[in-house]
C-alpha cells in the first residue's frame, strides 16, 4: 500500500487549499482514512478521518472549516481546507487503516501547507 499526498502550497490567511491522497492497492473502500499535521517542534496531531462508512470526525480547531471525503473509484481521499489560519501551517500526512480496521497503518510522504500573513 502506498499513499501519495499532493495539493499543500503557500496560502494566505483566511485562504483555502484542497489536499489530495491517491492510494493504490486493494480494500480502499473498506479501510479508513485520515489526515494528521506536524508543524515544526510539535508532535503529530490528528486533524480529521473517514471511516469505511464516510462517517467523518474532525479535531475541534478544524470544525467547520475542514472537510474530509473519500472517492472509492478514484481510491482517492480529499482534505478541503478553508479559512486556513496561521497555526494550520503544517506538514500534512495522509494515512490509511488496514481493511475493516481502525488503527492508522500506512502512511504518506506528507505535503507542506504554508499560511502567511
Amino acid at each position: 500500500v502506498q499513499l501519495q499526498a499532493f495539493g499543500g502550497g503557500l496560502v494566505q490567511v483566511g485562504g483555502s487549499l484542497r489536499l489530495s491522497c491517491a492510494a493504490s492497492g486493494r480494500s480502499f473502500s473498506t479501510s479508513g482514512m485520515g489526515w494528521f499535521r506536524q508543524a515544526p517542534g510539535r508532535e503529530r496531531e490528528y486533524v480529521a478521518g473517514i471511516d469505511r462508512l464516510g462517517v467523518s470526525t474532525y479535531r475541534d480547531s478544524v470544525k467547520g472549516r475542514f472537510t474530509i471525503s473519500r472517492d472509492n473509484a478514484k481510491n482517492t481521499v480529499y482534505l478541503q481546507m478553508n479559512s486556513l489560519k496561521l497555526e494550520d501551517t503544517a506538514v500534512y500526512y495522509c494515512a490509511r487503516t488496514l481493511s475493516y480496521g481502525s488503527t492508522y497503518q500506512y502512511w504518506g510522504q506528507g505535503t507542506q501547507v504554508t499560511v502567511s500573513s
